[in-house]
């Protein structure tokens, strides 16, 4: 056996009665170098990863952290798209689905309503990382297998109270956490970052209305929706008319602005700094939330705590705002009563004549009469 072809030339010099000692010893100790360089290759492994988690808790990732789930799901294949006014059981599973997930999908029905177009949406725009404006609602076989998977959703913040909302501006999303647990996933729409002058109602007791009655007045502002941090401290039930517009069940984080429900919650933004959230939601979030709980706004750009917590802009009166309206005067118009004309005919009357015994007299009168 020749081992000069089999060892490496620092053995070269080794006599060759003594290589068959030295390959022995080192089969002797082969498995214990090769677990000793698998220990150095995981703790070397563990030291990164725990300086990588280190790193993304100090600068949090802008995306969400979806995680998976060692817990296997008994998974059923969709033999359809499904979207929109569709109805059957392949629609409950995936209401029954979204729900499990806390996205809201409204009644577990097995119809494809609003209401589900908008949870897809979240679903879409948060999990799958689409585009806002690309979120279509419509639910593919590759849609609903990723939907099928052991999905996470893990909060971006450790908040100092037992429950806090994070809010979304880039993909118009917002999540009520509960011990760092999702209980609500929403779409929404927040403000369009435009200038804005409108006429607005104010009802009493809203910013803006010290009187007893429904005003009307001319109003500009900003529609931005600040990123940072805040806490929910005020609140109003039911329909609202305020300055910012009509809110429904708001729940103020920030001056003026709230999370309150609307009639329109599109793709993009649309309100005039508040969070819009759908009608159906809002009318069970102010319960999910409690007065201090809070609220972190992520706008995509800087982390909030580089925001702190700053304040809106200010609205002011509108300066071509004027509470005369326009108005048309007819002439007055006296109604007139014309009476018909009658033309009677001609009446002759003639006297009787009469005689006495001792005088005999005769007359005769003629009278005409116009009336």
């Amino acid at each position: 056996m020749n081992f000069s072809n089999e060892f490496p030339d620092e053995f070269g010099s080794a006599e060759p009665d003594t290589l068959p000692r030295i390959a022995s010893t080192l089969d002797r100790w082969r498995f214990a170098l090769i677990a000793f360089a698998i220990l150095v290759t995981v703790v070397a492994v563990g030291v990164l990863s725990s300086g990588s988690e280190n790193s993304s808790s100090e600068n949090s990732n802008p995306d969400v952290v979806v995680g998976t789930s060692s817990v296997p799901l008994i998974t059923v294949p969709l033999e359809r798209t499904l979207e929109l006014g569709m109805k059957g059981e392949d629609v409950l599973r995936l209401q029954q689905r979204l729900k499990d997930l806390s996205f809201d999908p409204g009644p577990i029905d097995g119809e494809f309503g609003q209401n589900t177009v908008q949870a897809m949406w979240a679903f879409e725009k948060l999990v799958m990382s689409v585009p806002r404006e690309r979120a279509t609602g419509v639910v593919t076989p590759s849609t609903w297998a990723i939907m099928q998977s052991n999905l996470i959703i893990k909060p971006r913040r450790i908040a100092d109270s037992p429950s806090h909302v994070e809010i979304y501006l880039p993909e118009q999303v917002l999540i009520v956490f509960k011990k760092d647990q999702p209980v609500l996933i929403t779409h929404i729409s927040s403000g369009t970052g435009e200038p804005w002058c409108e006429e607005v109602k104010i009802d009493p007791g809203e910013d803006g209305n010290k009187t007893d009655e429904q005003i009307k007045i001319g109003i500009c502002g900003d529609a931005i929706t600040p990123p940072g941090i805040f806490y929910f401290y005020n609140r109003r039930t039911g329909m609202r008319e305020t300055k910012l517009g009509s809110l429904y069940n708001p729940v103020y984080f920030n001056y003026n602005i709230a999370v309150h429900g609307a009639i329109l919650v599109p793709l993009k933004p649309a309100s005039h700094g508040c969070v819009r959230i759908p009608m159906s939601v809002a009318r069970y979030f102010p319960a999910l939330v409690a007065y201090g709980d809070r609220v972190y706004v992520f706008d995509g750009i800087k982390e909030p705590e580089e925001y702190g917590s700053p304040i809106p802009p200010f609205d002011k009166p509108d300066p071509n705002y004027t509470t005369i309206a326009a108005e048309t005067t007819l002439p007055s118009v006296v109604p007139t009563t014309v009476l018909p004309v009658t033309t009677l005919p001609t009446v002759t009357t003639t006297a009787i004549t009469s005689t006495t015994s001792s005088t005999t007299s005769t007359s005769s009168t003629t009278a005409t009469t116009t009336p």
